[in-house]
Parts: C-alpha cells; sequence; structure tokens
C-alpha cells in the first residue's frame, strides 16, 4: 500500500528567505499574507510566527501582532527576543503590566539583554517606583557602560529621588559620551536644585548653543536669573522662551508673576489666563482681588470653586481673606479656618543642653557652597538656593527624619478634620522646596504664603537675644501680603520662639518674621510638603 509522503514540519529554507526579502522591501500586506499561508502548512514553524508578528506590528497592528508572538511562545517560550518584542507593542498598547511580566521574562532567557532592562526601567519610572527604575539602570549600565540613554535616565530617576549628586555625575558622564542639549539642560536642573546657580547657568546656556529653540532652556535660564536677582536678564529669557514656543505654560506664568510681584496687575492677568501651569488661574484671580475687582474676583472665583476640587492653596488663601472683608461663610474646603491649624511644637534633639546635631547643622550651614536664592521679601538677611533637606550630609538627613516624623505627628493631631488640608495630606512626607534662612540685625520677613506648598514648617536653630517683647518672633493671619481691607478685623497671633522649636501651619496662611534688633545671627531651616501624583497601580 502506497503511503502519502509525511508533510515537512519547516518550511524550506528558500520560502522564508523570499518571506524576510518582502518584509524588507516593504511589501508588508504580501508578507503577511505569504506567512499565514505558510503557517496552515507548518503551524510549527517558529521563524514564520517571528516574520508574521514582525509584518502585523509594522503595520501597526498590535492585537494581531501580540497574538502571533504569544502563538510562538506557546511553542518555545525560551525566545527572550520573542518576549522582549512582545513587551515593546503591549507597552504601545498601553499595557504596562503585562509588558514589564513580558520584559522580565525576556531577562530571565537572556540575563545579559541590555535593552530589556532599559525598557523596564522606562516602565517603572513611569509609574513611580524609581528604586527599582534605577536598579534596571544600573543593571544596563553594568553590561553597556556607554549606554548614553541610560545614564541620563538613570541621572533623571536619582534627581527625582533627591539623590541629586549622584544624579549629576550621570549627566556629566552622559555628556562626556554625547554633547547633548537634553543632557545640558538635565544637569542645569539638577545644579538648580543643589544651589550651584553658576554651573547651572552654564549647563542652560549650552543647551541653548546647541537648540537655540529649546523653550525650556531658555525658561529655566530665566528662573536662575531670577534667583540670582538678575530680573531684566530672567525677564528676557521668559520671552525668548515664549518666542520659540506661544504656548509655554511655565514662561508665561513666570512673566506674569514677574509682572505681579512690579505691581503691574493688569499686564500679569493675561500671562495667566493663557495657561494653566501650576495654580495659574488662581493667580489670576489674586490680581483681580489685589486690583479690587471684587466682582469679577468673586464670579471667576466661584465658577473654577464649583468645578474643581478645592485643592489650591493660593485659592485657600483668597477664601478665607474674602469670607473675613466680606463678613461671608467661607465655602471653599481647603482649610476654611487656617489659624486652628497651627502647631508649636519642639524637636527635642536640637534643644538640649550643648546638643551635637545644632552644632553641626550650624556648621553645615556657615560651610556649605550653596549660592543665594534673592528674594523680595527678606530684609537684612539671605535664603539658601536648591532644597536643602535633599543634601546628603549627616546632620542635614538627620533634621529631614526628625522633621518628617513631626509632620506625621501634626497629621495624627487634626486627623479628623473634614477639610482638604488634611483629607488630602501628603502620603509620603518628601520636601517640594526646602531653605535656611539667616538674618542679621534689623532683618525681617513681610507677610506671604507659600503658594507651591500644603503644610510649611520652620525649625530654629539660632535666635538672637530680644531687646523688647516679640522681637524676631513668628507672626500669623489670614490677612497679608497687601490684599485689600475693607476692615481691620482680621485675627492674627505672635509664636515667641526658643531653639528647637518647629511651627507647622497651612500654606494658605499668611506669616511673616518680626524685626529684631540684636546684634546676634537668627537661623531657621523652613521647608513645605505637598501631595506628590498617586502611582498608576495605587
Amino acid at each position: 500500500m502506497n503511503r502519502p509522503p509525511q508533510q515537512l514540519k519547516q518550511p524550506h529554507p528558500a520560502d522564508v528567505q523570499a518571506l524576510q526579502q518582502l518584509l524588507q522591501g516593504g511589501q508588508l500586506l504580501q508578507a503577511e499574507a505569504r506567512a499565514k499561508a505558510l503557517l496552515v502548512q507548518y503551524p510549527k514553524a517558529l521563524s514564520v510566527c517571528n516574520l508574521l508578528g514582525l509584518c502585523q506590528q509594522a503595520q501597526g497592528k498590535n492585537l494581531e501582532a501580540v497574538a502571533s508572538f504569544r502563538q510562538m511562545l506557546m511553542l518555545d517560550p525560551r525566545i527572550a527576543e520573542i518576549h522582549f518584542n512582545l513587551g515593546v507593542i503591549l507597552a504601545e498598547l498601553g499595557d504596562t503590566q503585562e509588558a514589564m511580566v513580558s520584559y522580565r521574562k525576556a531577562l530571565q532567557c537572556k540575563p545579559n539583554f541590555t535593552v530589556a532592562y532599559f525598557n523596564l526601567g522606562i516602565l517603572l519610572q513611569a509609574q513611580g517606583f524609581l528604586q527599582e527604575a534605577a536598579q534596571q539602570y544600573h543593571q544596563a549600565l553594568v553590561f553597556e557602560p556607554n549606554f548614553f540613554e541610560a545614564l541620563g535616565n538613570l541621572g533623571t530617576v536619582l534627581q527625582q529621588g533627591g539623590r541629586l549628586a549622584e544624579a549629576e555625575q550621570c549627566y556629566r558622564n552622559a555628556l562626556a559620551l554625547r554633547p547633548d542639549a537634553r543632557g545640558h539642560f538635565n544637569l542645569g536642573t539638577t545644579l538648580y536644585d543643589q544651589g550651584k546657580y553658576e554651573e547651572a547657568i552654564c549647563a542652560f546656556r549650552e543647551a541653548i548653543r546647541l537648540d537655540a529653540l529649546f523653550a525650556d532652556a531658555w525658561n529655566s535660564l530665566g528662573e536662575t536669573m531670577r534667583d540670582r536677582g538678575e530680573i531684566d536678564e530672567a525677564v528676557r529669557c521668559y520671552k525668548q522662551a515664549l518666542l520659540v514656543q506661544p504656548n509655554h505654560g511655565r514662561a508665561s506664568y513666570n512673566l506674569g508673576e514677574f509682572y505681579c510681584l512690579v505691581g503691574r496687575l493688569p499686564e500679569a492677568i493675561p500671562y495667566f489666563e493663557a495657561t494653566h501651569f501650576a495654580d495659574a488661574p488662581a493667580r489670576a484671580l489674586q490680581c483681580y482681588y489685589k486690583n479690587q475687582q471684587f466682582e469679577v474676583f468673586k464670579q471667576r472665583f466661584d465658577q473654577i470653586a464649583a468645578l474643581e476640587p478645592h485643592l489650591s492653596v493660593l485659592m485657600g488663601a483668597l477664601a478665607a481673606h474674602y469670607a473675613t472683608n466680606f463678613r461671608v461663610e467661607n465655602k471653599y474646603n481647603f482649610c476654611k479656618q487656617p489659624m486652628d491649624y497651627v502647631l508649636h511644637t519642639r524637636i527635642e534633639e536640637l534643644s538640649v543642653p550643648n546638643s551635637g546635631l545644632l552644632a553641626e547643622l550650624l556648621r553645615d550651614i556657615q560651610q556649605l557652597a550653596i549660592a543665594e536664592r534673592k528674594q523680595g521679601r527678606l530684609y537684612y538677611g539671605m535664603q539658601s538656593a536648591g532644597n536643602l533637606l535633599m543634601r546628603s550630609e549627616p546632620a542635614i538627613q538627620k533634621l529631614a527624619a526628625l522633621i518628617r516624623a513631626k509632620v506625621r505627628d501634626y497629621q495624627q493631631r487634626f486627623a479628623d478634620s473634614p477639610c482638604e488640608l488634611i483629607t488630602d495630606f501628603p502620603r509620603e512626607i518628601e520636601f517640594t522646596s526646602s531653605w535656611y534662612l539667616r538674618m542679621q540685625q534689623g532683618g525681617y520677613l513681610t507677610s506671604h504664603i507659600h503658594e507651591e506648598g500644603w503644610i510649611s514648617g520652620c525649625v530654629y536653630l539660632k535666635l538672637p537675644a530680644k531687646n523688647s517683647a516679640h522681637e524676631g518672633s513668628f507672626a500669623y493671619s489670614t490677612d497679608g501680603d497687601d490684599y485689600p481691607r475693607l476692615h481691620d478685623d482680621f485675627p492674627s497671633q505672635i509664636v515667641d520662639l526658643q531653639l528647637g522649636d518647629l511651627v507647622l501651619f497651612p500654606s494658605s496662611l499668611f506669616h511673616r518674621t518680626l524685626p529684631f534688633h540684636s546684634d546676634e545671627e537668627r537661623v531657621c531651616v523652613a521647608f513645605d510638603v505637598k501631595p506628590l501624583p498617586l502611582r498608576l497601580n495605587e
């Protein structure tokens, strides 16, 4: 009896080669059709499954490509490249969790798969898992030390995690491999965060030299110039950013802030109303209020408050002032009664006799090479640049840990409050900004709020002797910053201070430092914490 010849398990190499040529020649539809036909005849042909998936991926048929690659992995789950390809497509489809699973499987099959570490790091970074993302970038660099993109991304996650010196070194290592405008910009931002203004300016200028249309670099150069007190140059940079990118929200915001600070409120309003960057809508409201355009203010305030959660620090300050000014109920629920949420406490480790921590902190503040951040509210004193409590010095990190614990105690103290200040309290206590203030004889700080904070605080490391009551004390109120008053019936309080004292308060509360006349220095560390965006899987 004649038997039919057995079906071949794999296609002839010439058929596979012809399919590859179709794919490489861009004849994707013909290649896809030919691949499907071959798979009918040879359903276990791995090479054909792979080529079919590549054809579909190249055409944007991602769901079909996923099916093809998964069929291939059912035949042989040990192929690292197919797990990787599947991860790339799943990431494009927005299926982040499954994409990460695929990248991890690729690395199980091939532990030296450099780009799989890199892609996994990108997904982890996007979700806020900074420590694990850094580990993946580090691993990629183990196998490929000159991986430019991995060095840049590692610098970014280290910077986001507050490891500024390490981030700086990563950026420098990347730039040693390749001159790059984005790399110089990133370097400039981490130098700025460390208070190294001169070096930051050089980095931003180099980014602009490489790319004159780099709006972010123009804007950041302007912000650095602003903080050095070079206001005219800052304004020129903001305008240049808007020239190359007219919809640059941050530059528009910064110009609005400039006009607001110099009292040119009508000129500030269009810049704030042109963007939704940060609290720009609330800044426009503040201009209307300060300009005593109360009807316009109230109408626009109510419109915003009806549509958005009550999470704006500035709108909280405006609402509290308006309610007192017009003797009406405050319906904005950020913190309706901010005077009730001030906590005067103490860090015992700083107040004990001969405190070693206090001595070390004062020595660090005296010796650290941190630039001065110019600001118009401070008289006879200086404010440090950068984010002080994110620095790596042991004493500063010890102080940061002690403050975090006190901020958590603050949350527990007011845990039953229904206001957004507490219900949206920061889940992790990280310092969005922090700085030291050193005041000399006659020094004081005028009334202000911290628009970019949530909970603010100040801890006192050195206090001058008092010649009269309340000198150098902390004062707070629902009124300040030259807001228009229809009467003088605004509540206010004064906190007299001792070494190691800590005052915590809503960032929406106006506060100031009273002048003192002793020739001794006054030193404190101020800070803000605020809620950060949630990770995507939380």
